[in-house]
């Protein structure tokens, strides 16, 4: 089977240089263009992240010697060289609204990573494992738009990956009430300890905006799509706070949750060891088997130790204990650059492709 051409629009950030190592030896997908802001249109793509290249492993040969396009200027050219994008633009959202339809215009289906159109009435926003159903908005998503082969799809924002999974596990009990504390790493803002010395022995309790993204968009995810639009799911209601914390991957979620009909612990564990993966049936390389996995040591999940878990694609749970004010409490983790981040796409896209939209 010949590979589909991959285009990575916000190439040289910290999330495209994501793309660009996970797509590396990707059986479906072939990274064969790059686009950036005009500073680095021109350049060989390893020149143009010279000195600022964030991952252990080398750029990956198939990607180092291409040249840089502008991300705004150039869009004839990428059109010419991929069959979709990604989209991890480091932008104003207006700008990264106006730049994604300008793609999806031009024929090309984008499979974004920013949170400029989740809200977009005809945009899905999907995890794969939870509301795959949605992606069957594009054709009215193209209609609404005269667009004939581009769209766009969105994936939700990574402080949220961790914990909804699981959540979706037990919809069976009527999962009503959730207060969740997130304890977000620092490769989320974009950083390094290096570029970030400010987090060295440190907590910032406030992370822009991303508490109102935890609360608000599992409810999109979790909502109905009737007649070519999205109705809003009205439970859980869920609280969040979201902490920034000396971490360089990883972010893990405190949660409390209370039911219409309190599972019990058995009933909880097997609930969510046995998660129902609507994706098992169709293979998609990135889908992590198993979806969740439980840990019965006191002090796990870690995130040292457990964010790589199914290649960084897997959710790791630990610590169910009753909850003396709601039902149940738990920790949960999961990897933000990959399962949160550049990872979700890759596995968006690969549902996105079974199902004949790409």
């Amino acid at each position: 089977m010949s590979r589909l051409r991959v285009g990575i629009l916000g190439a040289t950030g910290m999330v495209g240089q994501r793309f660009i190592t996970l797509l590396e030896d990707h059986p479906w997908f072939e990274v064969t263009a790059v686009a950036a802001s005009k500073d680095s249109a021109g350049k060989r793509y390893e020149d143009a992240v010279k000195g600022r290249w964030k991952y252990s492993t080398p750029i990956p040969a198939g990607v180092r010697d291409l040249v840089v396009y502008s991300v705004e200027d150039e869009v004839a050219n990428m059109q010419a060289q991929v069959d979709f994008v990604f989209s991890s633009m480091d932008m104003d959202k207006d700008a990264i609204r106006r730049i994604e339809e300008v793609y999806a215009a031009a024929g090309m289906p984008v499979v974004s990573n920013n949170s400029a159109h989740r809200w977009t009435s005809d945009v899905p926003m999907v995890m794969p494992e939870i509301n795959p159903h949605h992606v069957d908005i594009i054709p009215a998503q193209q209609k609404n738009r005269g667009w004939t082969k581009g769209f766009i799809a969105v994936k939700p924002n990574c402080s949220v990956q961790s914990y909804m999974p699981v959540i979706e596990a037990l919809k069976a009990y009527g999962p009503e009430r959730a207060v969740v504390t997130t304890m977000q790493a620092i490769s989320g803002a974009g950083k390094t300890f290096e570029t970030w010395p400010q987090m060295v022995d440190n907590v910032i309790p406030y992370i822009p905006a991303e508490e109102e993204k935890s609360e608000k968009e599992p409810m999109k995810i979790w909502g109905a799509l009737e007649n070519g639009a999205f109705t809003l799911a009205q439970a859980p209601h869920i609280s969040v706070n979201c902490i920034r914390v000396p971490v360089s991957d990883g972010h893990m979620a405190a949660v409390n949750i209370a039911f219409k009909q309190k599972p019990s612990r058995e009933e909880f564990l097997n609930a969510i060891i046995h998660f129902d993966d609507p994706l098992k049936e169709l293979t998609l390389p990135s889908s992590p088997q198993p979806v969740i996995t439980y840990f019965e040591q006191e002090d796990r999940p870690q995130t040292k130790l457990d964010r790589d878990l199914c290649r960084g694609m897997g959710i790791s749970v630990g610590r169910l204990r009753e909850d003396a004010i709601l039902d149940w409490k738990f920790i949960a983790l999961s990897h933000n650059t990959i399962r949160g981040a550049a990872g979700g796409a890759i596995l968006l896209a690969e549902l996105l492709k079974a199902k004949g939209f790409i």
